[in-house]
């Protein structure tokens, strides 16, 4: 049978840099692909040259046997390919039919008024060749992330204009879903998979595996190898990925100790926030690693939103260093020692536009005017050593990095403290591949080591386990459990599921 999509030699050069070298890739009808690779592996590129964003320099693709060119990406849509990107893109202020007929408004107006039910109609029907239960009269804010996922995944497959099955690209599609959410989504992409075919973009392995039937890994631009799903593991496709042997366990448990019984860096009495935090009492020590875990919609994220001033406190003290916070803004927080790594890396916590260098400099600019750029630059260019930040050209626009290098270039910001006390993670390893983890664990031993109190909101279970000192659960609001993982044995997965759930 003619494959679905080849890929034949793709090469792509940004200036003097070959981002993606010879690279060949097919996909069969019906069939899942899990791609994978390091941060700054070629993913990125790669999918932006199917998605119609960029045209290679080098090769042919073939759409259904025909060599094929894109445009756009509205060609790109229009061949029947459909990319659900890693940063959601649908209008928070539109109703979900509003946002799957956007852009053909006028195929719902006669004589100047709108059809709501034909648009409806429609909007339903994209909805049921996704099974998805979502209501198309729903404002998309009110939808949860793997309900929009799936109204992106609808509308991603909805405008194609070709006569064969479309192509489904997911670019980390389980980053931040729950494990019942992961479930219904393999369920779906299987639905799928009876259509048309997928290619599954993700950092965890143990995914891949379950949701694809054959694997492409990249490293350095290079296409490194093929495998069939049943005939490999983790292990193996680690190995080929990282160009070294996979380490049984990346989390920091062999480095957990005792953590002095000082008086606490941050100390948060009866913090309520909105109706979503209640009386959450919560103190770190210095050198002290917290992490924090609950399910979607458990108040973990709105609580450390408000520790930093980006939340309202609705009631409750904080206090860090012994001294009393009233975070009424983050550069109230800042001042106070406090730092916060958002989840939402690229619309919070960088600025697109401006060099590697302008962004580690943002929180804390070198003081002084004299040699003020120069001082900012050499500053830039030794964390950027030191977090193996690629491209290592402090001069690069940040958004042209991947967003595992873009995660360590905003982390460094808050490193340029001298008088940091406080970090606050909020998913700090979401979307980053196995290698660029091992940094930012390798950061966390460090920072606790520097005795600075670390609150993380871990992305899984497994790496709260690995890296907490202690680990406490919200659930609807409230705090249900603590564990204390140096006294006792660290809480199986299952224990915390239990609290959580």
């Amino acid at each position: 049978m003619t494959p679905l999509l080849e890929l034949d030699g793709i090469t792509k050069r940004y200036g003097p840099n070959v981002v993606l070298d010879d690279v060949s890739i097919t996909v069969n009808k019906n069939e899942v692909i899990g791609l994978i690779g390091e941060n700054g592996a070629g993913k990125s590129t790669l999918l932006k040259i199917l998605a119609g964003v960029h045209k290679p320099d080098g090769g042919v693709m073939r759409i259904a046997g025909v060599d094929t060119v894109f445009a756009d990406p509205a060609d790109a849509t229009r061949h029947g390919v459909g990319v659900v990107h890693q940063e959601q893109s649908l209008l928070p202020n539109l109703t979900v039919a509003e946002n799957l007929t956007l852009g053909s408004e006028t195929d719902y107006v006669r004589l100047g008024v709108t059809r709501r039910g034909a648009r409806r109609r429609a909007a339903q029907e994209m909805l049921d060749r996704v099974d998805s239960g979502v209501d198309p009269d729903s404002p998309t804010e009110d939808l949860g992330f793997a309900e929009r996922q799936m109204v992106e995944v609808a509308r991603a497959i909805s405008d194609r204009q070709s006569d064969h099955a479309p192509l489904l690209v997911l670019d980390e599609p389980t980053s931040v879903l729950q494990p019942a959410d992961i479930e219904i989504l393999h369920d779906r992409v299987m639905a799928l998979r009876e259509i048309g075919s997928v290619i599954f973009v993700s950092h965890r392995l143990d995914e891949v595996l379950q949701f694809s039937d054959r694997v492409y890994v990249l490293r350095d631009g290079h296409l490194v190898g093929e495998r069939r799903t049943e005939d490999v593991n983790e292990k193996e496709l680690y190995s080929m990925m990282i160009g070294k042997e996979a380490a049984d366990e990346i989390y920091c448990t062999e480095r957990r100790t005792l953590v002095e019984d000082v008086a606490p860096v941050l100390d948060a009495r009866d913090v309520s926030v909105g109706h979503s935090v209640k009386n959450v009492s919560l103190s770190v020590k210095p050198g002290e690693v917290v992490c924090m875990v609950g399910v979607a919609a458990s108040g973990r994220e709105e609580f450390a939103r408000a520790i930093f001033g980006a939340e309202p406190l609705r009631g409750g003290t904080v206090a860090v260093n012994g001294s009393p916070l009233s975070p009424r803004s983050p550069k109230q927080a800042v001042g106070a020692g406090v730092a916060y790594l958002p989840a939402e890396r690229r619309t919070e916590g960088m600025v697109s536009g401006a060099t590697v260098a302008d962004n580690i400099c943002l929180t804390h600019p070198v003081s002084g005017r004299r040699g003020r750029a120069a001082a900012a630059r050499q500053i830039a260019e030794q964390w950027i050593r030191d977090l193996h930040v690629r491209p290592d050209d402090p001069d690069t626009d940040i958004a042209r990095l991947s967003g595992g290098n873009q995660q360590k270039a905003v982390l460094a910001k808050w490193l340029c403290d001298d008088d940091l006390s406080v970090l606050i993670l909020d998913h700090p390893t979401r979307g980053l591949d196995i290698g660029a983890k091992e940094d930012v664990y390798g950061l966390i031993r460090d920072l606790s080591d520097r005795g600075v109190g670390v609150l993380v909101l871990a992305d899984t279970l497994d790496e709260a386990i690995g890296l907490g000192h202690r680990i406490v659960v919200l659930r609807d609001g409230h705090l249900t459990a603590e564990y204390d993982s140096v006294a006792t044995e660290p809480p199986t997965k299952l224990e915390l599921l239990e609290m959580m759930m």
